[in-house]
């Protein structure tokens, strides 16, 4: 399975049997989202930056994707999804309303895209989310969790890989001036990896003594 960054919190997740994107953008965000195909595509919430799903068109398989933007179970032409609800905000929701956490089951690779999650989990959230062999983790504050409190998430969940997510960059536009940049994660992190264009993942081989970071370089257009 074959995983890129296509920018904020967007990811385009490649398996044998189909193409999941996850929270397409529209070009608000200050920069144009590439031209990508999915069979499904996410959406965590309902806010610009994260539900243009219309941005995303359809495979050979698929005329049009098939959207997934709410909380429950999905199988699509091979592929699982498991949507739980969660909060966009520390004060269960009454700020910026609720956010789909979602974990995708593709060639045997368990992908969790947090999307704005925006509180820290309980140990009963945690335990039901299961093992996660791929975590897509917002890192930037403000709208989300923070650098620290993502350190802290990813060292309970224990991922196999952890893609930090939603950090601002010199292309994001207005409002998001508030957002920490990949450098204040990293450095909260302690590590800090070459970025790649891509992550290429099967089961067989995964890491299994540690997490191991990775950052990649995002194919949005900016």
């Amino acid at each position: 399975m074959e995983i890129t960054y296509l920018g904020h919190s967007s990811f385009k997740l490649k398996g044998k049997n189909g193409t999941v994107v996850t929270d397409p953008y529209s070009n608000e965000v200050g920069f144009a989202f590439p031209n990508t195909s999915a069979d499904i595509v996410t959406t965590s919430h309902g806010h610009f930056d994260h539900n243009a799903h219309t941005q995303v068109k359809g495979t050979a398989r698929r005329e049009q994707p098939f959207i997934i933007s709410y909380p429950g179970e999905y199988e699509v032409g091979g592929i699982s999804v498991f949507g739980v609800s969660s909060f966009h905000d520390d004060k269960q929701g009454a700020e910026r309303g609720e956010n789909t956490i979602f974990t995708i089951f593709i060639d045997e690779i368990r992908v969790c895209h947090l999307g704005d999650l925006g509180h820290e989990l309980s140990a009963a959230e945690i335990e039901e989310m299961g093992d996660i062999d791929v975590l897509l983790c917002p890192v930037g504050g403000f709208f989300t969790i923070n650098p620290k409190t993502a350190v802290n998430l990813i060292h309970q969940l224990e991922p196999s890989y952890v893609i930090p997510m939603h950090y601002r960059t010199a292309a994001h536009g207005k409002g998001f001036e508030e957002v920490k940049e990949l450098e204040d994660f990293l450095k909260e992190y302690g590590v800090s990896p070459t970025p790649q264009p891509k992550l290429n993942i099967e089961k067989n081989k995964l890491p299994l003594e540690e997490t191991e970071l990775v950052v990649l370089t995002p194919q949005s257009k900016e």
